[in-house]
């Protein structure tokens, strides 16, 4: 098992070469770590992220490293918090520019996702309490029909730790491998989205699925009041 317990990417990703912000990045340069604010808080956080998707390009390890940056602070965190003891949940902390989105994930002991795609986004995952696994797996070759998936890497995170993921690297499934401790996780979405795609492991099959916030902003949507799932299908993330 490979273990996250720094601030690298875990990715091979090549980065986005531009981007427009008011920390004083042109529109012809890269943006530049230094020239963004320390997040401090989760606040700063939030208004340095803004500033990075201000260009329409994905600087992958700017990204990273940026909210690498934060120290995970429950006091300023906790009013998103809302966890559920049937389902972990997908609560919404910032829309965002239109660019991106920005949630937190509450954990419960041994709750885990399904296998799911992203849409073809940007993937980028903090934890900000306890630590998680991520399990890769190869996507299902479609000529194939019914076939076991080919698992890859198990990865386990950990706290204030950020890794990566997009559909070229493959799909994957989330859990929290703890018995007795939650973990909440902070993710970021660009571009968003409201559907995905999880797959059955044993078969590869893929079944499109909705996916809702378990509450916005630090309040309840109607919902996550109903007590139905995250999504429409087995939860994802």
């Amino acid at each position: 098992m490979e273990v996250i317990s720094d601030n690298l990417q875990h990715c091979n990703v090549s980065a986005g070469q531009d981007c427009v912000n008011d920390a004083g990045c042109r529109e012809e340069e890269s943006c530049k770590l230094e020239s963004l604010k320390p997040p401090a808080t989760l606040t700063d956080l939030i208004e340095g992220l803004h500033k990075i998707f201000a260009h329409d390009n994905v600087n992958v390890e700017l990204v990273q490293s940026y909210m690498s940056l934060y120290k995970s602070n429950y006091k300023e965190w906790k009013k998103y918090a809302k966890p559920d003891i049937h389902r972990y949940t997908r609560n919404l902390i910032d829309a965002g520019n239109g660019k991106f989105n920005l949630m937190l994930l509450c954990w419960n002991e041994g709750q885990g996702s399904s296998i799911h795609s992203h849409s073809d986004a940007h993937c980028f995952l903090k934890v900000l309490d306890g630590c998680v696994q991520e399990q890769m797996y190869d996507w299902p070759a479609e000529s194939e029909g019914e076939c076991q998936m080919n698992v890859g890497r198990v990865t386990r995170v950990e706290k204030n730790t950020v890794a990566y993921i997009n559909d070229d690297l493959g799909l994957h499934r989330i859990e929290n491998p703890s018995n007795s401790d939650p973990a909440v996780t902070l993710h970021l979405y660009s571009p968003p989205f409201s559907e995905c795609q999880t797959f059955d492991e044993k078969t590869g099959h893929r079944i499109e699925c909705k996916v809702t916030f378990w509450s916005k902003f630090g309040h309840r949507t109607p919902f996550g009041k109903s007590g139905a799932a995250c999504c429409s299908t087995p939860e994802n993330n």
